[in-house]
């Protein structure tokens, strides 16, 4: 799934690509991705004459503005947009085409069609899921030091578990929790409450370091990911533990080991993070 990096570099590159653009019309293949409203006719109708006037993100959510609505879209798993000349050929996995006025079209691909569209009046779209009940952005004013230190200590759960809980802090997903706990030291299995205060201050500083350097380098490209420009992110080559298993540590030799955690594969040096 596009963590926070990839989901910031595909707004991006889709403000290069659609800002000001009127829609002409909307064709909706797979109803399903339009979660709100219940009615994909209503859907259609209401972005009809409508302009892109502005990109957001919250998280690894997209948020599109135009003139009336905000449109927040969820890519999950496989989920792309590309701007297309209308006369160009559509692939079998295009669910949502926006049809532009000056002939192009932004084309929303979905292999396992997991993504989701939720339509709001502008400025209602943070009064309601998916956006409510998120956590602070780690870029953000509220994500400080005291914040993150409270929030460990109020939970039994384990560090990496923690981390992954996008009420507590939005964007962080399996890669870069894996990253960020790696650069601080700290094993992804330790419970979040047994952190010393000087361990919560490198990870605060490990997770927005570790994002600040994916979103520079366009993300990390593990699997299909590519921005809205059909361009692969780079962050991958800087990677130090994810998808490395059995690879030597970086820092310090020793193999590195894969476990699961919470449901998930995790990534890990057993000497560099060792246990307490």
């Amino acid at each position: 799934m596009p963590e926070l990096p990839e989901v910031e570099t595909v707004k991006r590159t889709l403000e290069a690509l659609v800002l000001n653009k009127k829609i002409e019309n909307v064709s909706v293949f797979w109803p399903k991705i339009v979660k709100l409203p219940d009615d994909v006719v209503q859907f259609q109708d209401a972005l009809k004459g409508q302009t892109f006037l502005k990109m957001g993100r919250r998280g690894k959510f997209l948020i599109f503005y135009t003139d009336d609505y905000a449109l927040v879209s969820h890519l999950r798993m496989e989920g792309k947009y590309g701007l297309f000349a209308s006369d160009d050929p559509i692939d079998k996995h295009t669910h949502v085409i926006f049809h532009f006025t000056d002939g192009t079209e932004l084309r929303y691909k979905d292999v396992r069609k997991f993504g989701t569209m939720h339509l709001y009046s502008k400025g209602k779209e943070f009064l309601d899921l998916p956006l409510s009940q998120l956590g602070p952005e780690p870029f953000s004013e509220e994500f400080t030091l005291e914040y993150l230190s409270e929030k460990l200590t109020r939970s039994n759960r384990k560090i990496k578990v923690l981390l992954l809980d996008q009420s507590i802090v939005v964007g962080l997903g399996n890669i870069y929790v894996d990253e960020a706990l790696f650069r601080a030291r700290i094993h992804p299995e330790r419970p979040a409450p047994s952190l010393t205060r000087e361990e919560v201050t490198v990870l605060h500083q490990e997770i927005i370091a570790t994002l600040s350097e994916a979103v520079e380098k366009g993300g990390s490209t593990i699997r299909s990911y590519v921005n809205s420009q059909g361009q692969i992110g780079m962050f991958q080559l800087e990677l130090f533990v994810y998808g490395k298993k059995a690879e030597p540590c970086q820092r310090c030799g020793t193999e590195l080991q894969k476990i699961t955690v919470g449901g998930r594969g995790t990534h890990f040096c057993p000497v560099c993070q060792k246990r307490p």
